[in-house]
C-alpha cells in the first residue's frame, strides 16, 4: 500500500460483498485510489467478468474516495452511477483507479477506469456519491 488510510477510516471493515468478489483497496490516495479484483469467481455464464461484479468494484472504490473527500462527519451515498464496458476480462485481476471530478459539501463525483493485467481499458465509469451526515 502507497498511500496508508486516516487514522479515522476504519479500514478493517470489507463489506460482505467486497468479500465475496475479492475487491481489495491498495492505495488509499485521495486523488488516487486503488483497488483489485479477481476475475475468478466473478464471470458470467460464458467465462466474461460479470459487469455487476465490475459495477461493484466502481461503487466500492468510488464510496471509499468519497469517504475520504467528506471527512468522518460525513458518509457517501451513491446517487448515480455510470457504466461503459468497453472490452471482456476474462482472467487475472483487474485494477480500478478513481480520480475526483468535484468534491463538494454535499455532492462528489468520480471517474473511474477498469483495466486487466496488460493495462487495456475493460471499462469506464463515473459515480456521484451525496454526503449525508454520519
Amino acid at each position: 500500500m502507497t498511500t496508508p488510510p486516516p487514522d479515522w477510516v476504519p479500514t478493517d471493515r470489507c463489506s460482505p460483498l467486497d468479500d465475496k468478489l475479492g475487491i481489495q483497496i491498495i492505495d488509499f490516495d485521495p486523488d488516487r485510489l486503488v483497488a483489485t479484483m479477481p476475475v475468478k469467481g466473478n464471470e458470467q455464464p460464458f467465462g466474461l467478468l460479470h459487469g455487476g461484479a465490475t459495477c461493484s468494484l466502481v461503487e466500492t472504490i468510488g464510496s471509499w474516495a468519497a469517504t475520504l473527500g467528506a471527512g468522518p462527519d460525513r458518509k457517501p451515498v451513491g446517487i448515480e452511477l455510470n457504466a461503459t464496458y468497453v472490452r471482456a476480462a476474462t482472467s487475472g485481476v483487474v485494477t480500478a483507479v478513481c480520480t475526483p471530478v468535484r468534491r463538494g459539501r454535499t455532492l462528489a463525483t468520480f471517474l473511474i477506469e477498469v483495466t486487466d493485467e496488460a493495462g487495456s481499458t475493460t471499462a469506464s465509469a463515473r459515480l456521484t456519491c451525496m454526503l449525508v451526515p454520519a
